[in-house]
């Protein structure tokens, strides 16, 4: 990678692509767990989605989330993930 240039990666609400900084990391962890991952560090599989609302709930609504982490059941925690979501996104 050339040096200064930023990862891209693609969102899985709406499959635009943009850099790594702008998009929000979700995160299955060794646990088994999906949370937000604001540090966009933490260990697990991830997936992205743009800070809006209309991406977080399409990934959300249409399974492109769960089946990204490789979760499973998107009944397992998704109305407390949906609250996680909220809480980072812009007003």
């Amino acid at each position: 990678m050339a040096a200064g240039r930023e990862p891209e990666r693609t969102c899985v609400g709406c499959w635009g692509k943009a850099g790594k900084r702008s998009l929000l990391r979700i995160v299955r962890g060794r646990d088994g767990e999906v949370r937000v991952d604001p540090s966009g560090k933490a260990p697990g599989r991830g997936a992205y989605v743009h800070r809006t609302r209309v991406c977080a709930e399409a990934a959300l609504a249409s399974g492109a989330l769960w089946r990204a982490l490789r979760a499973g059941s998107a009944d397992r925690g998704a109305a407390r993930l949906r609250d996680d979501i909220e809480g980072e996104l812009p007003p």
